[in-house]
């Protein structure tokens, strides 16, 4: 995957990728994806309780990113059961439940669905961005066919977990702090800015790793040319000489962050997609259930590097 990648080959590929990817691109999916938050929030209509992560999150960011990608929506839940299972590794009661069976039976399933996806877009060219990887050119070069299967896989990972992630724990933290919650029913125009104060406090994930091109010191630190170096983002967003009382969560921040990488060729390059679809979903959860509040335990997943709650029972009404 070109998220490992060093340059030439790493630019080549990531532009051809980018070519799906550009904020007008993406901003002119504003009202389909409202509509499939919407659809979602849909199927709660009378129920009292449910689970913002299974509930209301994971098929939201599903069927964004198998729109995108032009995927069937009944193959949403087999894409999002893979990437949960290969994301949050080292998590012994996931890994028990699904890991087996998706690793030995549906990995070679979902990669023959991909390849045949792929086949169909290069006889029959479609808007998604499948199409796209598999017909656009940088220098007259096209993506391989491996490239695009390892690609479409990158983009199905990071667009089934990472807003799941971080729209999860937004939420769990707004009922832990209705006051924040309170500001944005008063004045939704501050939802962009709880977005940013959300990823900053909860990045989807918790590290990756660079290489030191050249010696430096950093905060004391001797690093030399060629130590592997962790950046470790949930330490980084909590910046005690960047941020003031780094441990608060507050809607009116609108920070910077780093939950999209620190810059540079490897920042995110669907940051304009889950901007969007995180405000989306705030503005439409919090409107049709203003009165949100927890109602159990939220539990985090026992993961080195996927930092994700895997459930988040809510009451969606208040009492009475």
């Amino acid at each position: 995957m070109f998220i490992g990648m060093d340059p030439p080959k790493h630019d080549r590929l990531k532009a051809l990728f980018q070519r799906g990817f550009t904020p007008k691109r993406i901003a002119e999916h504003e009202d389909e994806v409202r509509a499939i938050a919407r659809r979602v929030l849909d199927r709660l209509d009378g129920r009292e309780t449910c689970d913002v992560v299974d509930d209301i999150a994971q098929p939201t960011v599903s069927r964004v990113i198998g729109m995108f990608m032009g995927i069937p929506e009944e193959d949403d839940r087999s894409w999002a059961e893979l990437m949960n299972a290969m994301l949050v590794f080292g998590d012994d009661e996931r890994e028990a439940i699904r890991g087996k069976t998706i690793m030995e039976r549906e990995i070679p399933l979902l990669f023959e669905r991909c390849s045949k996806l792929i086949a169909e877009r290069r006889e029959n060219p479609t808007d998604d961005l499948t199409s796209v990887l598999v017909h656009a050119e940088v220098d007259g070069e096209r993506l391989e066919d491996h490239e695009i299967v390892m690609g479409f896989f990158l983009l199905m990972a990071a667009g089934n977990d990472s807003t799941k992630a971080t729209f999860s724990a937004a939420v769990m933290a707004l009922t832990q702090h209705p006051e924040e919650k309170a500001k944005l029913l008063g004045d939704p125009s501050l939802i962009p800015s709880a977005v940013e104060e959300a990823l900053r406090m909860f990045p989807a994930f918790g590290h990756f790793r660079r290489t030191a091109t050249r010696d430096v010191e950093l905060g004391g630190q001797q690093i030399k040319a060629g130590d592997k170096v962790c950046l470790w983002y949930p330490s980084s967003n909590r910046d005690e000489s960047r941020f003031d009382d780094p441990d608060r969560f507050d809607v009116e921040r609108n920070p910077e962050h780093q939950a999209f990488g620190a810059g540079g060729r490897h920042y995110c390059l669907g940051t304009a997609l889950a901007r969007l679809e995180l405000r989306v979903l705030l503005e439409e959860t919090l409107a049709r259930y203003p009165d949100i509040a927890l109602d159990g335990e939220p539990k985090w997943a026992a993961s080195p590097f996927a930092n994700q709650l895997t459930t988040l029972p809510v009451r969606l009404r208040g009492a009475g």
